[in-house]
C-alpha cells in the first residue's frame, strides 16, 4: 500500500527528529576518549567493540571511497538532465517537477556535509593521511543512501521495460548496501557514525518523496 504524502512527510520530519537526538547522544553518552591523539566519542563502550571487532582494512576503505564517486556521477547526470530539460523547454519552471525537487535535495545533502564538515561531533577512530579528520556522520553512508534511493526513483518511472527497470533497481540495491557495509566493515568509522547518516539520509529521502508525490 503506497503511503500518502502526509504519511511521507511525518515519517522524514520524524526520522530528522531520530536523528537529531541521536546526534545529542552521542555528544552526551558515555563520552571517553578513545579515538586517536585522544579524540574522544560517545557510545564509547559499543564504538569501542565493534571497532575492535572487525578491525580497520584500509583496501575496503579505499574501495568504498572511489564508490563514493558513483552517487556524485549520478547527481551530475540528473542535473545535466535537468539542464537540457530546461533549455529545450525555454523554462525552467518548465523542467520536470521532479527533478527540481532533485535539485533541492541535493543541495540539502550537501549543506548537510558542510555543516558537519565544520560542527565537528567526532573524529575518526583511525588517522588518515596523519590527520584526524570528522567522522559523524559517515558522509559516504549519507551519500549513498540519499543519492542512489531518489535515483532509483526517478529510473522507476523513466526506464519503461520492466525486466530492465527491475535489474537496474536490483543492482542499485546491492551497491548502496556494499558501500554502507563496506564503509561499517573498513573500521574507518565508528558505528554511531553509520547510524546517524542512515538516519539523516532516511529522514531527507522520505522529505522528497513526499514533495514529489502528487
Amino acid at each position: 500500500m503506497k503511503k500518502t504524502k502526509k504519511q511521507l512527510y511525518i515519517i522524514g520530519i520524524s526520522l530528522l527528529l531520530a536523528f537529531v537526538l541521536w546526534t545529542v547522544l552521542v555528544r552526551c553518552v558515555d563520552v571517553r576518549a578513545i579515538g586517536p591523539r585522544g579524540s574522544a566519542v560517545g557510545f564509547a563502550a559499543l564504538n569501542g567493540a565493534v571497532h575492535r571487532f572487525f578491525g580497520v582494512h584500509m583496501t575496503l576503505y579505499v574501495i568504498t571511497d572511489f564508490a563514493g564517486l558513483v552517487p556524485v556521477a549520478f547527481m551530475l547526470g540528473f542535473a545535466i538532465l535537468g539542464l537540457c530539460q530546461w533549455i529545450r523547454r525555454r523554462s525552467l519552471l518548465s523542467v520536470d517537477r521532479s527533478l527540481l525537487c532533485l535539485g533541492g535535495f541535493y543541495i540539502s545533502v550537501l549543506f548537510s556535509y558542510l555543516f558537519f564538515e565544520e560542527c565537528v561531533i567526532n573524529y575518526r577512530p583511525v588517522l588518515i593521511h596523519g590527520y584526524l579528520e570528522a567522522s559523524y556522520p559517515s558522509s559516504t553512508t549519507l551519500l549513498a543512501l540519499s543519492v542512489m534511493p531518489t535515483a532509483a526513483m526517478q529510473l522507476s518511472s523513466r526506464i519503461k521495460n520492466t525486466a530492465r527497470r527491475r535489474c537496474v533497481l536490483c543492482l542499485l540495491a546491492a551497491f548502496t548496501a556494499f558501500t554502507v557495509i563496506g564503509r561499517l566493515l573498513s573500521g574507518v568509522h565508528w558505528v554511531t557514525d553509520i547510524i546517524g547518516g542512515a538516519l539523516l539520509s532516511s529522514a531527507l529521502v522520505f522529505l522528497y518523496a513526499a514533495a514529489i508525490r502528487k
